[in-house]
């Protein structure tokens, strides 16, 4: 009798948590939030839902992958993508030590100039959400490397939202900021 009470209360512990993962949350509409089993216990996965943009799509395994909401052009996968778009929602708790947006992006900023000596960082125009919030852009060029990124940074409620569109070539960049921009105007909370 003891082992199935145990088993009931797991039971709805596991639906607690499911409930308060997929349940819909007005403060956080649009951040998806998924749970799933793994080698490790549960992995958690959050990312800003996105609206599809024409000439791409999402690609789910990768998503899964990195933990970003991943997104490549149509007959590519993520993973064979001369250039990418992702967005992913950082969950403030586990970044304690990073109270604002400015410090998110100080942060990610010195990471990518200890990661890649010489890039170019610039801080450009910002773009604004279909709700209006204004995400600050940076370009992050190769000075020797081969990846041209934009990142704009935003935040909702506990997350901090990062968007990218990255390409192993400048050209290629090129070619997909205007879709980036849309991918990142189109989206709102």
């Amino acid at each position: 009798m003891m082992g199935f009470a145990r088993d009931r209360i797991f039971v709805r512990m596991v639906c607690a948590l499911f409930a308060a993962f997929f349940m819909p949350s007005f403060a956080s509409a649009e951040i998806e939030k998924m749970v799933s089993p793994s080698d490790e216990g549960l992995s958690f996965y959050w990312w800003p839902k996105l609206a599809p943009i024409k000439g791409w799509h999402q690609d789910r395994e990768y998503s899964y992958y990195y933990a970003y909401n991943a997104f490549a052009p149509d007959g590519f996968t993520f993973k064979n993508a001369d250039t990418v778009m992702y967005a992913s929602a950082v969950y403030k708790p586990r970044c304690p030590k990073l109270k604002t947006l400015a410090e998110f992006i100080e942060n990610d900023r010195k990471n990518n100039e200890a990661n890649e000596p010489g890039i170019s960082i610039q801080e450009v125009a910002p773009l604004t959400t279909a709700d209006g919030q204004k995400l600050r852009s940076f370009t992050f060029f190769p000075t020797k490397g081969a990846i041209w990124e934009r990142v704009s940074y935003g935040e909702e409620d506990d997350y901090y939202l990062v968007f990218t569109v990255s390409s192993h070539s400048q050209r290629g960049y090129n070619e997909t900021v205007s879709d980036y921009e849309k991918l990142v105007t189109g989206y709102k909370k």
